[in-house]
């Protein structure tokens, strides 16, 4: 999706034509299973010690709308893990002493005991939620149940001895889930000083635990690093390097045919798993395609002082390659009429900006630093666009709004996200059915900069 000002020449006419109309958001970090785990234990790594409670609290609120009162029970973190978890009863027969099926927290409670997170008879729902069972359950909803079991009593009792809980304190089980829970870092060990089994649990305990369980499970966010951290060029420059083309056969058939009758004008495919997740009111995504411009907006962040997560996300752009302009190069396909399906390694940035306030300043240090104006123009980073891409899922001022008529495959990880202007999303869709019927097509609105809201309406600059 490479933009730069041409003199009507076949690559600005190439261009015209590929983006014209449609333009997509970006995903991955690489184009293989293999390349996620890397991708999303780097991740991890960075966020086990930068985020804490209030960053923990914030994401549980945003993408489940979980929080919890100031004298949390039982039941509430029952239901909480249940919505982070996305877990439902499989519809087995489950019997509870204290609690009925068609009462609100049955269902939560019978799915938790189904994957062995509530041991039951009695939930307890209305307990006041003490250290210890908070503990318990986010260690068996981290899937560390297990490992908990190995510790012979000698083994849990010198992580207790650490902790200063006296031995006896806890029953067998109770002191294995403990230390299990303190040597795999679910409890951290600044929350584990003064711990206190039966103390009613804090509203920073229970945050940070299920904020340590959704990493554990691979669920939090995912991220190389920080724009302030001394190592991001190099973790850059590997996840550019083993980023590659994505292929996804029965979502490209579609997008193909719809290209092939000029419905569309181009497209980018991305895969699901290398989503950052970030929060969204903090987070936008910038796409590019030159990857020295990537290394200069990383530094050019630092020099004004934005500290952000970035997460690497390659995309495949295709666009339509006219036949009369010659070789067409390297990955693409012919179609029908002769014309070529053209494929090009691209990438997006996400970012997760520290304050709203950071997040509004990134429209500013663009135009300034990274938005060409004039062809010979100086002071500018490495491969700066005419008309820059970068966009919000939540309402940010300055910028307008445009759809992304999100095509996805309920069978793969892989999306396909052609932008467009609001008013011909309906047209996209439909020609989309037409070809296909049974596709999934998901439109919603987002928010994008200005220049490149222009340049969707045919403006140069």
């Amino acid at each position: 999706m490479t933009r730069t000002h041409f003199s009507s020449t076949k690559l600005l006419a190439a261009f015209l034509l590929s983006f014209s109309l449609l333009f997509t958001q970006a995903t991955a970090f690489a184009a293989s299973p293999e390349a996620t785990a890397t991708a999303a234990t780097t991740a991890q790594a960075v966020v086990s010690h930068k985020d804490g409670a209030a960053q923990y609290k914030q994401f549980l609120q945003e993408k489940y709308d979980v929080s919890f009162s100031s004298s949390a029970t039982k039941g509430e973190l029952i239901s909480a893990v249940a919505d982070i978890l996305k877990l439902q009863p499989s519809g087995k027969e489950v019997a509870f002493t204290d609690l009925k099926a068609g009462q609100p927290l049955f269902n939560d409670a019978a799915a938790l005991y189904e994957k062995g997170i509530l041991a039951g008879p009695a939930i307890q729902a209305d307990q006041r939620l003490t250290n210890y069972v908070a503990v318990a359950i986010a260690l068996r909803a981290a899937d560390l149940k297990e490992l908990a079991l190995t510790y012979p009593a000698a083994k849990a009792d010198n992580v207790l001895a650490k902790l200063q809980i006296k031995k006896g304190t806890l029953s067998a089980k109770a002191a294995q889930e403990v230390a299990a829970a303190y040597d795999t870092g679910l409890l951290s060990a600044e929350l584990a000083k003064g711990f206190k089994p039966n103390a009613a649990a804090s509203d920073e305990l229970i945050n940070t635990l299920l904020g340590q369980t959704l990493i554990t499970k691979g669920l939090y966010k995912k991220y190389i690093g920080y724009t302030s951290d001394s190592d991001i060029y190099a973790k850059l420059s590997t996840a550019y390097e083993t980023s590659d083309l994505f292929n996804a056969p029965k979502l490209q058939k579609l997008v193909n045919e719809a290209l092939e009758r000029e419905l569309v004008t181009g497209y980018n495919i991305k895969d699901s798993r290398y989503n950052a997740n970030f929060i969204d009111s903090l987070s936008l995504i910038y796409g590019h395609s030159n990857f020295k411009h990537a290394q200069q907006l990383i530094g050019l962040l630092r020099s004004e002082g934005i500290d952000a997560k970035v997460q690497f996300e390659p995309k495949t752009s295709a666009f339509l390659f006219l036949a009369e302009w010659g070789d067409p190069g390297p990955n693409v396909v012919q179609i029908k009429n002769g014309n070529y399906i053209s494929f090009a390694k691209e990438y997006d940035l996400a970012f997760e900006f520290a304050t709203a306030a950071d997040k509004a300043a990134f429209d500013g240090i663009i135009e300034k630093f990274a938005k060409k104006n004039a062809a010979d123009q100086k002071g500018l980073i490495h491969g700066s666009w005419w008309q820059p891409l970068y966009y919000s899922s939540t309402p940010i001022d300055n910028y307008e709004v445009i759809t992304n008529n999100l095509i996805s495959d309920p069978d793969s990880t892989y999306t396909v996200n052609p932008f467009s202007l609001n008013e011909d999303s309906a047209k996209v869709v439909a020609g989309l059915k037409e070809i296909d019927p049974d596709a999934v097509i998901t439109p919603f609105q987002f928010w994008v900069d200005k220049p490149f809201f222009r340049y969707l309406h045919g403006e140069s600059v």
